[in-house]
């Protein structure tokens, strides 16, 4: 499967990207590259024309406006160096001479570990959130 052009462009809008204090928008930038990644797991080209490349995110930490507080933001995301898999399969319109086509450079295995951790990473941000949330709200009423 081959990811459009919109896909594309929203990915790029996570460069820069900051989340004060919770990580909600940082584990989605980092679940949909992992769900592209994924997607193209069997694709033999893309829209390059080249194997699909896995996407890493980058994070940095950035000190906030008041002192303590901090903010992570995504610094990049980048392409993974690793070589493409090549694959025997000489029926395949993309083999070579020998009968090898490359494949994408993306171990499935490893890319639904890294989605079920940036998943519950999530979660637990939003329970957070809720739990603060409602504690707030209690102490509110504390004097009425």
């Amino acid at each position: 499967m081959i990811r459009s052009a919109a896909d594309e462009r929203r990915r790029r809008g996570f460069a820069g990207r900051t989340c004060r204090n919770r990580t909600a928008a940082l584990d989605e930038a980092k679940n949909v590259l992992l769900g592209d990644a994924t997607a193209n797991a069997d694709s033999a080209t893309s829209a390059t024309g080249q194997p699909y490349r896995s996407k890493q995110v980058i994070f940095e930490a950035v000190e906030g406006a008041t002192p303590g507080a901090s903010s992570v933001k995504v610094q990049q995301v980048v392409e993974d160096s690793a070589p493409p898999r090549t694959v025997y399969n000489p029926s395949h319109p993309q083999a070579d001479e020998k009968g090898y086509v490359n494949m994408p450079n993306v171990n499935v295995v490893e890319e639904m570990v890294n989605m079920i951790s940036a998943t519950r990473s999530y979660q637990i941000n939003v329970e957070t959130m809720n739990a603060a949330k409602t504690m707030l709200l209690k102490t509110l009423t504390i004097g009425q």
